[in-house]
């Protein structure tokens, strides 16, 4: 791939920037996966970016579009964000002393508005998505003289999120290939610039959800082409139309761009629960998604690294996801079925269940909406098992018992 002059930063914009965010951003560990390395045959670690400050990369790239700024934001900062680079902006505003004012979508995630709020911002909801609220930031902005902070299209963000691959390349000696969440394109362009300036040999993917994927029909148009968004676990990249300069920057120096489903996306946010213990949000577990999924191929030579990009996501969330992953699984069965409408009858179906090993979670019974002998119940059964081969024999014993059972999900 062609990488000729840029219009855009520099490897020196990415260096002199790495300066300007010290003491704001931290350096992040970059950790070896022994489960995606063995799936895959061959070596792969994670760029734990969930660990930065204020949870995510959009802190590198906040600060010193701040710092750039200098006297110019004596008035304040406003940006749009869906959250990340709402609280990245306030931490960055609040270390410099200057006012901080947040446009975010209605349905943003709880933890990112609070998140924002604590540091200091304030936060304006309103709005069905980012592209709606930067409108609304920059008619903000040009009202009260503050000064307005894209969240990728800028080429001082752009250099601020490329230090993280001048990292990866320091702390990774045989880099072979890096994959990397795709929202506006800020970060894989900057990964991308200072990565390949020093080790033009390794490959640079980007990674989007296929809720929200607009790069990969704007490379191909050669401008910027708005998607409609629908609803996603991946809302830190959910961005429905690229910015021109981070379109231009991501057809120069990314090698792809490839799509993973929302499926893929919450067994990936699982996986690292699980298997790395990382609270990795879906926008950021995009890039393990594409490994896991197959999407993207590891490196032929080196070693892999998937950029987990923010760890940012609602408790409540979390819990869907992992109860989803225990469903699919077969660790987590609903079983319907009837029971005589006298009393110990329930009793003796929950002895039989509790016999096998089952863990009961939850017991309900269902009167309506099911046709019922006027002597009879329903009960719905929420039982927690050892694998689908244990929920089955599970099955079975209700069965043996004389119960009817059907499974309702699982």
């Amino acid at each position: 791939m062609a990488t000729r002059a840029p219009a855009g930063p520099t490897l020196d914009d990415i260096r002199a920037a790495r300066e300007a965010i010290a003491g704001v951003a931290r350096r992040t560990p970059v950790l070896p996966s022994a489960t995606l390395t063995e799936r895959l045959g061959a070596p792969v670690e994670l760029k734990a970016e969930n660990l930065q400050r204020t949870g995510s990369f959009k802190v590198r790239g906040s600060a010193n579009k701040v710092r750039r700024l200098g006297d110019g934001c004596a008035a304040g900062v406003v940006a749009a964000s869906a959250g990340n680079h709402a609280m990245a902006l306030a931490h960055a505003a609040r270390a410099l002393g200057v006012p901080c004012e947040v446009y975010m979508p209605s349905e943003a995630p709880l933890t990112k508005i609070e998140g924002a709020e604590a540091l200091g911002a304030r936060v304006v909801l309103g709005g069905d998505s980012v592209d709606a609220c930067l409108v609304a930031a920059r008619r903000r902005a040009d009202e009260a003289g503050m000064a307005f902070v894209h969240p990728f299209d800028d080429p001082d963000v752009v250099a601020g999120q490329g230090t993280l691959g001048l990292e990866l390349v320091e702390d990774v000696e045989e880099l072979g290939k890096v994959v990397v969440p795709v929202g506006g394109g800020g970060l894989a362009s900057g990964i991308a610039i200072a990565v390949k300036s020093l080790r033009p040999e390794v490959e640079v993917v980007g990674v989007q959800v296929e809720s929200c994927a607009p790069f990969p029909a704007s490379l191909q148009a050669g401008e910027p082409v708005e998607v409609d968004s629908r609803l996603t676990i991946a809302d830190g990249i959910a961005v429905k139309r690229p910015g021109g300069l981070t379109l231009e920057l991501m057809r120069r120096w990314v090698d792809e761009v490839v799509v993973v489903s929302e499926e893929e996306t919450a067994e990936a946010m699982v996986l690292l629960m699980e298997k790395a213990k990382l609270v990795v949000e879906g926008a950021g577990a995009v890039g393990v998604a594409a490994l896991a999924g197959g999407q993207v191929e590891p490196a032929r030579n080196g070693c892999t690294v998937a950029v987990l990009s923010g760890g940012n996501v609602d408790a409540g969330l979390l819990h869907e996801v992992a109860r989803r992953h225990e469903t699919e699984a077969g660790r987590r069965v609903v079983v319907l079925t009837r029971v005589p409408d006298r009393p110990g009858s329930l009793a003796r179906l929950l002895t039989l269940v509790g016999s096998t090993g089952a863990n009961l979670i939850e017991v309900q019974h269902v009167r309506e909406g099911i046709a019922l002998h006027v002597r009879e119940t329903a009960v719905e059964l929420v039982l927690e098992t050892r694998g689908r081969e244990h929920a089955e024999d599970v099955l079975a014993e209700i069965e043996r018992a004389g119960y009817h059972a059907s499974v309702l999900r699982g």
